[in-house]
């Protein structure tokens, strides 16, 4: 009786307890899912940051941000527009812009300010084979006219697909820069001295020359890269004294009658030299009634050498025009002012960094530059014409480029024009530029 009496108190005993005892069981569990949450959440964020993290990394090669200050070029173009090249797959965006003031010194010519360029690169690399890259300008501010001007200008400067195969021969094709001189494919102010571009490289090689066409590119060896195109010709119904500029179709429904051929080859024998030249030949008749064929054929050569604070360029180009004497009739020029048959034209600048000297180190770019040009679209003129003396000059330019970062420069320059007859104002310029 005694026995199960006191089995009956540890019985009531134990049912006594029993809710205490599941209270702390209970507390336990919580505190430990409790803990198990915010493990799972600390997992969880812990992912969401990595993820983040390999989203900015691809953004950020997306949009081409360069590790080093300075941009590079690349198979041929200039180091903004070579951006998209770098990175791993999508958009790249980059561009270009300047300004200038000119003052003119004599002649009655007016005092001038514009706000010259304003370019936009986008790119997309598809895959590391398929590569798009496209140059849209926008130029003089506006394309609405103004009191005392015409409207600006919207153009495609070039829209190209390149497709690598390999480091030899690679393909282009597209609305492409005709592969001539230094400054029609890489011409982004910071790459250039002086306000405005050589007259050389505007009047005989005449900037900024685009067409359609397709051809390859590509590096022989380490020191010899090439660019060889077929593309439209020229429209000589737009050739004049001054020389062929006018010609360009600029990939805006184009006669495409008279395809042409243009080549470049450059060698660099060393960081420090760069030697190349290249050609072209093609019709510009493009069969139109009363239009001769007008083979024109054109080559230059040119030399460039940068040793530390040192830089130099020569260039030396020249052109030869079939049938110029019946163009010349053709288009109804007077007698004194024909189409030449013979064009010539050269250059040569040197420029030297003296900020290092200045301030002790090489964190900024300040040069002294100084070029001679010659330019003479009236070299030798078709029986029964005589030569238009305006179109034959020398330009002495003295300036100077300073960058306080390599991809913005602030420019100043003066040049001086002695012309064969008539005059051509000297001008000072100031001038401003950037790339990114």
């Amino acid at each position: 009786m005694a026995r199960s009496l006191g089995r009956a108190c540890l019985m009531l005993a134990l049912l006594a307890a029993a809710p205490a005892a599941w209270g702390q069981v209970t507390e336990n569990e919580e505190l430990e899912n409790q803990v198990r949450a915010r493990d799972d959440r600390i997992v969880d964020l812990e992912r969401k940051v990595d993820v983040l993290v390999d989203e900015i990394a691809r953004l950020r090669t997306q949009v081409a941000v360069p590790e080093e200050a300075e941009l590079k070029s690349a198979y041929g173009l200039g180091p903004a527009a070579s951006k998209v090249y770098g990175i791993e797959r999508g958009l790249s965006l980059g561009g270009y812009g300047e300004a200038y003031y000119s003052n003119r010194l004599s002649g009655g010519a007016s005092d001038t300010a514009d706000a010259y360029r304003f370019v936009q690169y986008v790119g997309y690399k598809f895959n590391e084979s398929i590569v798009l890259n496209t140059e849209i300008e926008f130029e003089h501010g506006t394309t609405g006219s103004t009191p005392n001007s015409s409207g600006g200008s919207v153009s495609v400067e070039f829209m190209a697909l390149d497709f690598f195969w390999k480091k030899e021969a690679n393909f282009r094709t597209g609305l492409v820069l005709v592969p001539m001189g230094f400054i029609n494919e890489v011409h982004e102010p910071p790459t250039f001295f002086g306000v405005q571009r050589p007259e050389v490289e505007t009047r005989i090689i005449p900037t900024t020359w685009r067409e359609l066409g397709v051809g390859v590119f590509g590096n022989v060896g380490e020191d010899v890269a090439y660019r060889a195109y077929v593309i439209n010709g020229f429209d000589a119904t737009g050739f004049s004294s001054s020389g062929i500029r006018s010609g360009r179709q600029k990939g805006n429904r184009v006669r495409a009658e008279d395809l042409a051929f243009v080549g470049r080859v450059d060698w660099t024998p060393g960081e420090e030299w760069l030697l190349g030249a290249s050609v072209y030949t093609g019709k510009g008749g493009q069969d139109q009634n009363g239009i001769p064929g007008s083979q024109l054929t054109m080559f230059d050569v040119h030399a460039q050498w940068n040793r530390g604070p040192w830089h130099a360029r020569g260039l030396f180009a020249m052109n030869f025009l079939n049938d110029a004497g019946d163009l010349s009739s053709a288009l109804g020029l007077a007698s004194g002012k024909p189409v030449a048959e013979q064009m010539l034209g050269g250059y040569g600048e040197l420029a030297y960094d003296v900020w290092a000297l200045l301030s002790g180190n090489n964190d900024k770019y300040l040069a002294p530059f100084a070029r001679v040009e010659y330019v003479d679209t009236q070299k030798r003129v078709p029986n029964g014409f005589s030569r238009d003396g305006t179109k034959r000059y020398w330009v002495s330019s003295l300036g100077m480029n300073f960058k306080p970062h390599p991809n913005v420069v602030l420019k100043a320059e003066y040049r001086n024009f002695s012309v064969k007859s008539g005059d051509i104002s000297d001008e000072i310029s100031l001038g401003m530029g950037f790339a990114f």
